[in-house]
Formats: C-alpha cells, sequence, structure tokens
C-alpha cells in the first residue's frame, strides 16, 4: 500500500498522473479543461460513440465548451477519446461524472454509478484512484460503489483508494468555470482523500478536505436543498402577492438592498437542470429508509413542481381578458433550456409547460436561439418540433408569446413591440419601455 501510495502521489505532485474522466457531459468536459489545462494528460470515455466522433472531429456538443478548446486539447498531447473501456487501466485517476437521476417512483437512480463502477472493476489495477463526482445520497460511495470496485478482486483502500469531490459546475456561468472553483473532497480514508486533494489542487482554485465520503456527498446534497427550499419560499410568495397585486420582482429589488441576512432567490416557472430539481430527493429518499421525515425537502419540493401549472393557469387567464381560450390559441414559448444562456434542457420546466398547453390544446411553437430542435427526453413525451424564427410577422401572430428562459439573446423590446400578449415567467421584461400594456407577470 505504502508503495503504491508514495508513487501515485509523486506523478500527481509531478503533473505525470494520467487522469480519465468518465462522462463527458456537461460534468466531464470542463473537468478535462481544468485538467488539460494544468498540463495533465488526459483520457476520456463515454459509452456515447457519437460523443467520441465530436470530440475526435474537434467538435464540441455543449455550448460553452468550445471547439477551440478541444482542439487545444489534441494539439497539447493532452487528450483522447474512447469507448474502449480497456484503456481505462493505463490511467492513475479514474473521475466518474455519470448522471444520478431519479426513477418513476422519485426514488434514486444509481444505475448509471453501478454500471460505470463494474466497467472499472474489469479493468482496475493496483495503485489508482477512483473518484467519484455525480451527486448522490450520503453512503453511497462506501456502501454502494466500493463493493462493486472490489469484485475486481483488489481492496479498496489497500489495492486501490477511493474519494468523493462532487461537481460543482454552473453551466453558462463566466465568472466560474471547473477551475475556478473549490472542490470538496472527502475520502474512504486518510490516504484516499490525501491524493484525491493532490490531484485536484493541481487543477482547481483549492480543495476543501473533510473527513470522510460521507461528508462531502451530505454537502453537495445541502447546498442543492439550500437552493431549492428558498426558491420555492419566493415561488410560493409570487402566487400570494400576485393574488393581492404586488410584484414579487420588486419586493425581491427591494429587500437585497439590505447589506447582510438577505440573499436573493427569483421565481419562476418550476424549476430546472440536474441539481435543484432532483438532489433534494436524494436525501428525503435516504430519510425515509431511516423512519424520518424531510417536511421541507417534500414542502419545497411541491410548491416548486406545482409553478408550471400556476403559470398556465395564469396565462388561460390573460388569454380570456382578450375573449380567447387556450385551445386554438397560438402560443409560442420562448426558451426551453433550463436556465438563460445555455444550451442544457435538463429538467427544464419548458417540457411541463408545453405538455400542459397540449394536452389544453394550443397550437404551441417555441424559439430557443441554443436549442435549435426540441431534444427527447426520458420524462415527457412531444412531438418533434424545430426553433421558429421571431420575425415581426411571426410574432403578430401569435396569440401570446410566454417567455419560459430569459436568454440574453432575446430583443424583448421587438418582442413585445410585435406581440399582442406577453407574459413573462422570468422578469425579463423589466426594461422594456415602450408597449409594457401588453405585458403580464406569471
Amino acid at each position: 500500500m505504502k508503495n503504491n501510495y508514495d508513487e501515485l502521489m509523486q506523478r500527481i505532485e509531478q503533473g505525470t498522473a494520467y487522469v480519465g474522466v468518465l462522462g463527458l457531459g456537461y460534468v466531464g468536459l470542463p473537468l478535462i479543461d481544468a485538467f488539460s489545462s494544468a498540463g495533465f494528460r488526459c483520457l476520456g470515455f463515454d459509452v456515447d460513440e457519437r460523443k467520441i466522433e465530436s470530440l475526435e472531429s474537434k467538435k464540441s456538443y455543449i455550448k460553452h465548451i468550445a471547439d477551440e478548446k478541444i482542439t487545444k486539447w489534441y494539439s497539447d498531447a493532452n487528450f483522447s477519446a474512447t469507448v474502449d473501456a480497456s484503456k481505462l487501466a493505463e490511467t492513475d485517476a479514474l473521475l466518474i461524472c455519470v448522471p444520478t437521476p431519479l426513477d418513476e417512483a422519485r426514488d434514486p437512480d444509481l444505475s448509471f454509478v453501478e454500471s460505470t463502477a463494474r466497467t472499472i472493476a474489469a479493468h482496475l489495477r493496483p495503485g489508482q484512484i477512483v473518484i467519484l463526482e455525480s451527486t448522490t445520497y450520503p453512503t453511497t460511495t462506501r456502501d454502494v460503489m466500493v463493493p462493486i470496485l472490489e469484485t475486481s478482486g483488489l481492496k479498496a483502500g489497500v489495492d486501490f483508494y477511493v474519494a468523493y469531490s462532487p461537481e460543482r459546475e454552473d453551466p453558462g456561468n463566466p465568472t466560474f468555470s471547473a477551475a475556478g472553483i473549490p472542490k470538496v473532497v472527502g475520502g474512504i480514508d486518510i490516504p484516499s482523500r490525501d491524493l484525491a486533494c493532490a490531484l485536484y489542487n493541481k487543477a482547481v482554485a483549492g480543495t476543501i478536505p473533510v473527513d470522510n465520503c460521507e461528508i462531502a456527498e451530505a454537502a453537495k446534497v445541502l447546498e442543492n436543498i439550500y437552493r431549492a427550499v428558498n426558491i420555492a419560499l419566493v415561488n410560493e410568495l409570487k402566487v400570494l402577492f400576485d393574488s393581492m397585486g404586488i410584484d414579487v420582482w420588486s419586493v425581491i429589488n427591494a429587500a437585497k438592498t439590505k447589506p447582510f441576512g438577505f440573499q436573493a432567490f427569483y421565481p419562476g416557472p418550476g424549476l430546472g437542470g440536474h441539481c435543484i430539481p432532483i438532489d433534494p430527493f436524494y436525501l428525503s429518499w435516504l430519510a425515509r429508509k431511516q423512519g424520518l421525515n424531510t417536511r421541507f425537502i417534500e414542502l419545497a419540493g411541491e410548491v416548486n413542481s406545482s409553478m408550471p401549472t400556476y403559470v398556465i393557469n395564469r396565462t388561460s387567464e390573460f388569454l380570456n381578458e382578450v375573449g380567447k381560450p387556450i385551445k386554438g390559441s397560438k402560443i409560442c414559448m420562448l426558451g426551453v433550456a433550463y436556465k438563460k444562456d445555455v444550451d442544457d434542457p435538463r429538467e427544464s420546466p419548458s417540457f411541463t409547460l408545453m405538455e400542459i398547453l397540449l394536452q389544453r390544446g394550443a397550437d404551441l411553437t417555441y424559439n430557443d436561439p441554443h436549442v435549435p430542435e426540441l431534444p427527447k427526453m426520458r420524462h415527457h413525451d412531444l412531438p418533434e418540433m424545430a426553433s421558429q424564427e421571431l420575425t415581426a410577422e411571426f410574432l403578430s401572430q401569435q396569440d401570446c408569446v410566454l417567455i419560459a428562459t430569459d436568454h440574453s439573446a432575446y430583443d424583448y423590446d421587438f418582442i413585445v413591440e410585435h406581440s399582442s400578449l406577453i407574459v413573462d415567467t422570468r422578469n425579463a421584461t423589466s426594461g422594456v419601455k415602450s408597449g409594457r400594456e401588453k405585458i403580464r407577470k406569471a
């Protein structure tokens, strides 16, 4: 064990460790960029051959990772991508960045973590470190992943090392990249933690060592529960204030002028992205196994999941004001990405909004400059659709334009000018001066 540890630590400190990243999506590619930029040789592994082909063609499939970055990885001889799992044995560190969704019963679906661990186990060798980055519930690394890895015949903490360091990606955030965000790191033992910290310290802004994997796993879930609960609070207040004729956005803008004791959170048409709509329920599931209830988490989920229906009901009211039902009305939704200025549609509330509108008979179209075609989503059944060009003629033909994602690319003055009714769920039109009589908040 000592020799394995010393040899791996030396390669890490010298910058010669070979880093493998498993799962080349919104977490994996930025991580490769951080390590490649730090001079480490990287191997990208994914079971999706289309991703490998795209990378080998120096083409990115994620908006905030430019083609030029991928070209540089290759030109620096720091990167290769593969579907060949046998190449994992060549690496020194294996970083797992695969999805951890919920199943139909809202229980954690660890099938991607488990299958990836089995793939690693088939090629695991002494002296490697395996680090899980996928968000999950506390005890996953130790109780789920380690036993699978040990089917290799090797012993965790003796022959190889295991740690957990949760991803903290914020797609589209220009201020914080993967390299600029400190990493919480916990290991199944102290040597595993210290190796993982040494590795990340070479590529990111710093590390926060914690005593074990479970603390690191719980910290990530806490980060997302904090956001989910506070967003639920302002969503609930939005419904109340709407009924009183009070603009919730003005309320928040006033409150956030307090220089202490308040952090602004904003309402919306629902929650999107992988983290906030999903991760808190890992902990509520774990609590049920312990015979406990997590009432704040459940209530926040109930409030946030009710917002798409609230938005559509408000849209129906606004259309009724001009003598039109939703059925048969031409409604264009602006934005299907889950947040502004990204191409990431994961768990976007726009898909639920679209389903409800279609169920109620709307003549539905959409526009999103970052999502040219409506992607297939696991939990949504929507027809094939393509983003429509926002011409003056097209907008004037719509009975309602529903702003679901407030992309910066939208010319809101132009949109309001040529539309007859705007339903704004993001306060995107706050700067529009002319035509405000057409704008409704929801």
